[in-house]
């Protein structure tokens, strides 16, 4: 009986690592023929990744220390900047497998490794470099050690519970987000008797040692940069400045899930939620995937109503809502639901990689909205780099752009040609910077005897005109992304940068 069991986990491990890597396989290929640019996110993490660092302005700095690893092996073209992301996903994806075959048996596991990897959402992460891959993994590390440290004894349970604190730090060194499974944690141990047990004086100790170990360097950089980085996050979240109860946000924000986690796994979700509301009583299992999967679900739900929340804000709740999905389907004998789901999104992935491979199909199939944001940058950046080589013989002293994602596309596609050209600036609408870009490359007058002005689709370029003595030589330019639509800069000469007083302005930035 041992060795068929033996015989029965190498085989579940076997498919579930054959999955793994025919996923993967096909997403990095994918990436490597894909004509689609980088989001101007992506290059934004690209450029912070040429100097690493504990910490950056928006994020923690995992998808800074990913893309300088992948760029170190390959180079700076798009696949390498990305590559982090499909090798996060199939890590992810041998993690629910683990904690799905620890908690329900192999056929449940092989099922919720099949939902995760599948979902919509998982699928864009797999393909777009992001927080949200390594988040997911580290989060589903995390929550492994948990499982393990449920039935561990002796000395196994106090490096268990080490790796709990670790692998914590380690998702919040990719998102803040991670706080959703200190959160799950400490709701299990509350809810739960047998949760607390493994719990002693030393386990306890060890795991907020290790937390705080990995955490530390961050922490520290942010209070070097004014937790320029918390503020971000919290700034985020907050639940202000919008109208109450937005009952439009919030079904378009629930709407949105059953998207990204696909329909029948959402659906299902949410009728094992109110059967087990019904009855009163959870399985152990089932109740601590609750614990991990309902705080940023329900949390981010109340945001929606009451301000805004983007789909991904929820992302946490991925990994182990997948499992408990699987896990209620195959108790409830659905298996043609089961079935159902993952066709559905195995077709939704394949389609969208074809996509990503041929934008121009999802031009044909109406969806070319949906990749506007990675095309055309690279032409746009020649275009305004085109222009300023011609003015470089009038003494041309800043290139500037009143877009932070312009800015940071022109980073990535003009690196090659920016070293020998005037420093690229971002002007400044409001009194204070509202971006990285703004805060470490402001336009100053020190720069501004002669710039060469750039508003993206025209935004606040009457705004920026008027910061100057003198404008001329103004030109619009503009690059097809598809066949119905174009992206549009408008570009000027300003001579004598004087900046008009915003209100609250205390003086205009230097760069740091």
């Amino acid at each position: 009986m041992a060795e068929s069991g033996a015989k029965s986990a190498a085989d579940d491990w076997r498919a579930a690592i054959l999955l793994a890597a025919g996923l993967t396989l096909a997403r990095i290929v994918a990436l490597f023929r894909t004509p689609l640019e980088l989001y101007p996110d992506e290059a934004q993490y690209w450029l912070w990744s040429r100097v690493l660092d504990f910490g950056y302005y928006s994020k923690p700095p995992m998808v800074a220390w990913t893309i300088w690893a992948t760029t170190a092996l390959g180079g700076d073209a798009e696949a390498w900047v990305r590559l982090g992301a499909p090798l996060f996903q199939a890590g992810a994806m041998l993690l629910v497998f683990a904690i799905a075959r620890r908690l329900y048996g192999g056929r449940v596991a092989l099922a919720a490794a099949g939902l995760y990897a599948l979902a919509p959402a998982i699928q864009l992460s797999a393909v777009v470099i992001a927080t949200d891959s390594p988040l997911l993994f580290f989060l589903g590390l995390t929550i492994l050690a948990y499982v393990a440290l449920q039935t561990a004894e002796g000395r196994n349970r106090l490096l268990l519970a080490a790796g709990v604190g670790a692998a914590l730090g380690l998702a919040f060194l990719s998102k803040y987000a991670a706080v959703y499974g200190l959160v799950g944690i400490a709701l299990h141990v509350v809810l739960s008797r047998e949760a607390r047990r493994p719990w002693s004086l030393a386990a306890i100790g060890l795991a907020v040692l290790a937390f705080a170990a990995v955490l530390a360097p961050n922490l520290v950089w942010n209070a070097q940069h004014g937790f320029s980085t918390v503020q971000h996050t919290a700034a985020n979240a907050a639940w202000g400045g919008r109208q109450l109860f937005n009952f439009e946000e919030l079904g378009e924000f629930l709407g949105t899930q059953f998207l990204v986690f696909g329909p029948i796994p959402f659906g299902a979700l949410i009728v094992g939620l109110v059967l087990g509301l019904r009855r009163r009583h959870w399985d152990r299992s089932d109740l601590l995937l609750l614990c991990f999967t309902l705080p940023p679900l329900l949390i981010v739900t109340g945001q929606a109503f009451i301000s805004r929340a983007n789909a991904n804000w929820s992302g946490a709740s991925y990994l182990p809502g997948a499992i408990l999905a699987a896990a209620w389907l195959m108790r409830w004998r659905a298996r043609r639901w089961l079935t159902a789901a993952l066709a559905l999104q195995a077709v939704l992935a394949a389609v969208f990689l074809a996509f990503a491979v041929s934008p121009r199909l999802a031009e044909q199939a109406g969806a070319a909205n949906s990749f506007k944001r990675a095309k055309g940058w690279s032409q746009m950046t020649d275009l305004i780099l085109d222009r300023a080589e011609v003015e470089r013989s009038a003494g041309l002293s800043a290139i500037a752009v009143n877009n932070r994602f312009l800015y940071y596309a022109m980073n990535y596609y003009g690196r090659d040609r920016l070293p020998g050209m005037p420093p690229l600036r971002a002007w400044l609408l409001a009194a204070t910077p509202q971006n990285q870009a703004e805060t470490s490359a402001p336009l100053i007058p020190a720069e501004g005897r002669r710039v060469l002005g750039v508003a993206l689709e025209g935004n606040y370029r009457p705004e920026m005109m008027a910061d100057f003595r003198r404008t001329l030589g103004f030109e619009i330019a503009n690059v097809s992304l598809d066949r119905r639509r174009k992206r549009r800069v408008e570009m000027f000469v300003g001579e004598d940068f004087a900046p008009r007083p915003r209100p609250g302005d205390t003086g205009r930035p230097t760069p740091p």
